[in-house]
C-alpha cells in the first residue's frame, strides 16, 4: 500500500509529463489510500485546466471522471495531528493530510509536490 497525492494522480490521469513515472510507481503498488479530500484537489485540478484550455474541457472532465474511478481507499485523518503536523513542517493543512496518513500507516508517499516531498523526507 502507499499513500498517493493529488499531484501524483493528476499527473497520471490529466497525462501530464510526469504521469508515465508516476503510473510506473503505481504499477508496483497494489493498494492506493488517500484522505478523503483526493477527490476535491483532483476536481480542482480540473477546473484550473479547463479555465487554461475551455475547448479541452470534454476530454478533462473524462479524465477526472476516469481518475475518480480508480480504486482509492479513502482513510480518515485525525484532524488535530494533521494540524500539528502542518504547523511543524510548514505544510498546508491539505498537504499535511497526506503525509500524516502516511505516517500513520507506515506506507510511502507517492508525491510531485516538491515541498510535500521534503517534509516527507525530513521524518
Amino acid at each position: 500500500m502507499v499513500v498517493v497525492d493529488a499531484s501524483a494522480l493528476a499527473a497520471v490521469i490529466f497525462t501530464e509529463p510526469e504521469g508515465p513515472i508516476v503510473l510506473e510507481w503505481l504499477r508496483e503498488q497494489p493498494q492506493l489510500a488517500a484522505p478523503a479530500i483526493l477527490p476535491f484537489e483532483l476536481a480542482n485540478t480540473a477546473r484550473t485546466k479547463i479555465r487554461k484550455r475551455p475547448a479541452d474541457a470534454r476530454a478533462l472532465r473524462a479524465n477526472l471522471a476516469d481518475g475518480l474511478e480508480r480504486r482509492i481507499h479513502f482513510r480518515p485523518v485525525d484532524f488535530s495531528a494533521v494540524l500539528d503536523l502542518a504547523l511543524t513542517s510548514d505544510l498546508s493543512a491539505y498537504d499535511a493530510s497526506y503525509l500524516w496518513l502516511a505516517r500513520s500507516l507506515g506506507v510511502p508517499l507517492i508525491t510531485l509536490d516538491k515541498k510535500l516531498a521534503a517534509a516527507a523526507q525530513k521524518l
